[in-house]
């Protein structure tokens, strides 16, 4: 079975502009992620799919594989997808397994791949997976920056959202505080065709692509991880995980 690892990135970004390149303990963000997920027994090859020539020529400048993809794509997975059947192309191996992996979070642990992929090995009618984790505290729970999703009790999606959700309005204050986390494994056809449904209302409404799954009834299963990871947003969030890195094990693996 052939699993690849792609890592969509942009220059472009409101909150934080050039973010893949913005530097944490010296290396540009886009680098640790590589540099960790470089580390999963679990995928071939991994790659950095960009439409920014900034991004191509650092990849290139640490031996990463890098595909330029076009620089109309607002999803990160149409700009996963292009650069998977441009893989395909180049290699002439078809894909079984492409795990979209987030640049924002340069804290991302290689196990966190292989839990990730676990399920769908193990149950082949599986077509998505997502990672999810608990978080600690309500600022990050009441956080639009941070996706949140609410599951069954087989631990498939039942819902995602920006906003802080179980409610805890209505007097219930202790609730599952649940995140979505930035691994993501889809099976190569499937990526196909969700990129070629339309979008769906809810997906528009909570500015949430896996909405879109939802809403055509599929199923998304979540894996909860132990791993503790945050996404990179703002300048303050940068601030925050590279005082964190500076303790960490795996960094000075690779740094």
């Amino acid at each position: 079975m052939t699993t690849i690892g792609i890592i969509p990135a942009r220059m472009a970004s409101s909150r934080l502009p050039g973010k893949p390149l913005a530097k944490i303990l010296g290396m540009p963000m886009i680098g640790h992620v590589y540099h960790r997920c470089k580390m999963s027994r679990a995928l071939s090859e991994v790659y950095i799919a960009t439409c920014d020539e900034e991004i191509r020529a650092y990849a290139e400048s640490i031996g990463a594989g890098c595909i330029m993809t076009a620089d109309t794509h607002e999803r990160a997975t149409d700009r996963t997808a292009e650069a998977m059947l441009k893989i395909e192309a180049d290699t002439g191996v078809r894909t079984d397994i492409v795990v979209m992996i987030q640049g924002d979070e340069p804290m991302v642990f290689p196990e966190m791949i292989d839990q990730a992929i676990a399920p769908m090995r193990a149950e082949p009618e599986l077509e998505v997976v997502n990672l999810m984790a608990a978080m600690d505290d309500i600022e990050e729970f009441e956080d639009p920056n941070e996706v949140k999703v609410v599951v069954d009790l087989k631990n498939n999606a039942l819902y995602f959202s920006r906003e802080a959700v179980p409610s805890r309005k209505k007097g219930v204050t202790r609730v599952p505080m649940l995140k979505q986390v930035c691994i993501m494994p889809f099976r190569r056809d499937f990526l196909l065709r969700f990129n070629a449904l339309p979008q769906t209302p809810l997906e528009i409404i909570e500015s949430v692509d896996m909405m879109r799954v939802l809403e055509n009834g599929v199923t998304v299963r979540m894996v909860p991880t132990p791993c503790k990871t945050w996404s990179v947003d703002t300048p303050e969030d940068r601030a925050f995980v590279e005082a964190k890195m500076k303790d960490d094990a795996l960094y000075a693996s690779y740094a």
